[in-house]
């Protein structure tokens, strides 16, 4: 099963590495899974405009992937057609041991492509699902069609949360021992400890002032006009308070149009893609989610870390990290009234703010931090590779 020198190969495929948990998760374990037990290839198609790169955000990680144009976000059959000829020429140039995918389009590519190669472990990763409620009954049904053929496809299908996992196995797409969960991994070193008062300094806000904000792709999955539409009631109730909005989008120029209509061009700062968000999370007295859907937030675990107060939409896989009112306060998806009044509960409760902190910190952290995701996932790929080796091994006699 091993290589000649020893080392277990492992092509990782993802769609594109736009900013957000899958992009990070594919490049950590690039990074860091030890170099003298493994050899790894990282495999992915470009970011679109407004997507956010994280090989810039990140800038000297040490990752250098393999681009296949074609491997982009949207179906297109022609394209689709020359990224699986691509990612197969590619894998058997390589030869991988384990193909890893992250995504929709490269987990129906990769897979394909890696048995045709003769791949013989196949790992799909769910960071979450639009199986259910993104598209009409009738897509909905045929995307989870070509799930289930495509997991019996897979050695091992891993889901980030239990939320996950309990919606893959609802919808048919697999169940144990070939569904495992292993959490969502992410460098929280950085957030324990950050700078203060940069942020502030650069938006020329005392420390006093309340500050809430928002990390998130400006699209309409994460429905940052819910969050706009409660700034507006809460800049009404506690008029000093001040919001950011961290990330960009498609939406960009449409939001910043509500938030004139909303009278808070002055309230609401947006900044962007920025690179140094343990700073920016140091200021927040708040930091709140409004998606309708999630897989493992990566911006909520990151404020965790930081100590931060949360409110979030309980969608998705946000109620496995906020499981209880002492880690944070859980909305209902839509609901600004909610949204606002639990805002501004904790804007006037910094004792408490500082309990949910500290207890958010302790839930995630060392739990979601990159070292448990490196150990898990080494000895996943460990444990199916001596599996496949003893199998090879009982053939042969």
């Amino acid at each position: 099963m091993t290589p000649g020198d020893g080392r277990i190969r492992v092509a990782r495929v993802i769609t594109r590495l736009n900013v957000g948990g899958p992009a990070i998760q594919a490049m950590l374990l690039t990074q860091r899974l030890d170099q003298s037990r493994y050899e790894t290839m990282l495999v992915c198609g470009r970011p679109g405009p407004h997507e956010g790169d994280m090989l810039e955000l990140r800038g000297e990680s040490g990752v250098t992937p393999v681009y296949v144009p074609q491997l982009g976000r949207g179906i297109s059959p022609l394209d689709d057609i020359r990224a699986f000829g691509s990612l197969l020429r590619i894998l058997r140039t390589f030869r991988p041991h384990v193909v890893h995918t992250h995504l929709a389009k490269a987990g129906v590519v990769g897979r394909l492509a890696a048995r045709l190669a003769g791949v013989p472990i196949v790992i799909h990763t769910f960071h979450g699902n639009v199986l259910r409620g993104y598209f009409g009954g009738t897509r909905s049904r045929i995307f989870r069609l070509v799930e289930r053929v495509l997991a019996l496809a897979s050695t091992r299908i891993i889901a980030i949360s239990p939320r996950v996992a309990s919606e893959l196995r609802e919808m048919g797409i697999a169940a144990a021992p070939r569904l495992i969960e292993i959490p969502l991994g992410l460098d929280l070193e950085p957030f324990l400890d950050p700078p203060r008062g940069l942020l502030r300094s650069e938006l020329g806000l005392a420390a006093a002032v309340p500050l809430v904000g928002i990390v998130a792709r400006l699209v309409p999955i994460k429905d940052v006009r819910l969050f706009l539409d409660a700034a507006r009631i809460v800049a009404t109730a506690r008029p000093a308070t001040c919001f950011v909005i961290v990330g960009d989008g498609e939406l960009r120029d449409e939001l910043a149009a509500h938030a004139r209509d909303l009278g808070l061009d002055e309230a609401v700062r947006f900044l962007g893609w920025r690179a140094d968000l343990p700073a920016i999370y140091a200021d927040l007295d708040v930091l709140a989610l409004t998606s309708r859907n999630e897989g493992t937030p990566v911006s909520v675990i990151e404020a965790l870390a930081s100590a931060r107060a949360v409110v979030a939409t309980a969608v998705g896989g946000v109620p496995d990290l906020i499981d209880r009112p002492e880690r944070g306060l859980l909305v209902p998806p839509g609901d600004v009234a909610a949204l606002a009044a639990a805002i501004v509960g904790l804007l006037d409760d910094p004792e408490r703010r500082a309990r949910i902190g500290a207890a958010g910190r302790d839930a995630v952290f060392p739990a979601y931090d990159a070292s448990t995701l490196v150990g898990r996932i080494d000895v996943l790929y460990r444990g199916l590779a001596g599996s496949i080796r003893g199998s090879m091994v009982r053939n042969r006699s």
